[in-house]
């Protein structure tokens, strides 16, 4: 769901539970015809009256008038049935994947107990910190690469410590991903929040909203200060799927607009729209009614329908592998530090190795058998193992070009060096502390 920061989210969550509350005492097991003749007259005032495309919401009421005289709504004598083929007929219409209309049941409350708003508002902000505020993980990926994975914007006003507590660990990062994989939408306060972080101290306009009662289009800008430190010039890469919906949909939208940030994955849902959550009155039944449009200062258009598309097209599930090694990659290249220099490129190799390894022939294998100073390597089952005095045995992944992954190890790799016949002589390992050539003893096999 999306709604803009202007919009307080709370009251429409309040809204959705009034009109569950207001309904309960009428809740139908079954409907008829007089039923199914109101709720679709309910319908489409609520499209007229707010749907932010006047001529789709016109096409949209004939649509069901004609059902509904046809007949084809006479089978669904349920409210939960009627509620899915009307999304589904307005969906054919609009294509618009905010729009919908859901069965809202409630057991009516006892006399007096109905909850006051102040208590239904505590409810919902309780909810809210069980889950969070869908900040799933928050951590430090090998060569300091930040990851932030977030499953939902809360409203800032709720989440905004949460936020800035995780902003200012990352604070350090010589990269940060953003996971918006499992995200979808919310609050555009949060989202207003995090991108302040992200892009300069001036005000940026990163997103508007034309809402069409009023004929009016509302902006949405960073904040000039936000509290701790930006990550202005850290390289950001974020990671979308199908499930990416929405305000996680506008997140990635500005920031690729803005040409901030490297979106890695998968194209995106493909809702913009802002909605309203809108009672039928006299039933159980909710229309969720996009009431405006998005539309990016920098495009001049917006992402529905058609979904954010990702700069580094792969599968969803592949998406944090892949952004972590051109993390790497990025931060090989510009960093000034030798050390972190040589530490990210050493962790992109291994990386890579392990997205990539390839597989070599037993008798290929054979050649880098033996002993080198204290390490043995072996071939056992058809694969390397190496062993460091009488430590323990590692298996080696081959990666190709004589180089070698210790399977146990994330930051070693063995690179093995022959001489002008072609025979290996030395192993050469490479670690963050540097490289280490040992000769290999005995003269080999």
């Amino acid at each position: 769901m999306f709604w803009p920061a202007g919009r307080n989210f709370i009251s429409l969550l309040l809204l959705a539970f009034a009109a569950q509350a207001a309904a309960a005492p009428i809740a139908l097991t079954t409907i008829g015809a007089k039923d199914r003749q109101a709720i679709v007259d309910e319908v489409i005032g609520a499209l007229d009256d707010a749907y932010v495309f006047p001529e789709t919401a016109h096409k949209m009421g004939e649509r069901l008038r004609q059902q509904l005289g046809s007949g084809a709504y006479d089978r669904l004598t349920t409210l939960p049935a009627l509620a899915a083929q009307l999304t589904e007929d307005l969906r054919g219409v609009s294509h618009d994947p905010h729009l919908e209309v859901t069965w809202a049941p409630a057991e009516p409350p006892a006399e007096g107990q109905r909850p006051s708003p102040e208590e239904l508002q505590a409810r919902t902000a309780a909810h809210l910190r069980r889950e969070n505020y869908w900040f799933r993980e928050v951590k430090l990926l090998p060569g300091n690469v930040g990851y932030l994975k977030l499953d939902g914007f809360a409203p800032a006003d709720l989440a905004g410590s949460t936020a800035v507590a995780a902003m200012g660990f990352l604070a350090g990062s010589e990269a940060l991903i953003v996971d918006l994989r499992e995200n979808d939408g919310g609050s555009a306060s949060m989202v207003q929040l995090l991108l302040s972080y992200l892009l300069p101290g001036k005000p940026t306009h990163f997103s508007s909203f034309y809402v069409r009662k009023g004929d009016r289009t509302d902006q949405l800008w960073t904040q000039a200060w936000v509290p701790g430190p930006r990550l202005t010039g850290t390289p950001v890469y974020v990671l979308t799927g199908p499930h990416t919906f929405s305000a996680a949909e506008n997140f990635a939208y500005s920031l690729k607009s803005l040409k901030r940030a490297t979106i890695v994955g998968e194209a995106t849902r493909g809702g913009a729209h802002p909605v309203d959550r809108v009672p039928i009155q006299g039933y159980p039944l909710v229309v969720s009614l996009p009431f405006g449009r998005s539309v990016n200062p920098v495009t001049g258009s917006n992402w529905e329908g058609t979904g954010v598309a990702p700069d580094v097209a792969v599968p969803a599930a592949e998406a944090l592998a892949v952004a972590h090694s051109r993390a790497l990659a990025t931060i090989a290249e510009k960093a000034t530090d030798p050390e972190v220099k040589a530490t990210a490129a050493l962790l992109h190799q291994v990386l890579e190795g392990r997205r990539n390894p390839v597989t070599l022939p037993a008798g290929d294998l054979a050649a880098f058998v033996g002993a080198y100073g204290p390490v043995q390597v072996t071939l056992e089952g058809g694969a390397l193992h190496y062993q460091l005095g009488t430590g323990p045995r590692t298996r080696l992944l081959p990666i190709g070009n004589d180089k070698f992954l210790a399977a146990d190890s994330d930051d070693l790799l063995l690179r093995f060096e022959r001489d002008a016949s072609g025979k290996v002589v030395r192993v050469i390992g490479v670690s963050r502390d540097g490289e280490l050539p040992i000769e290999r003893s005995g003269g080999g096999q």
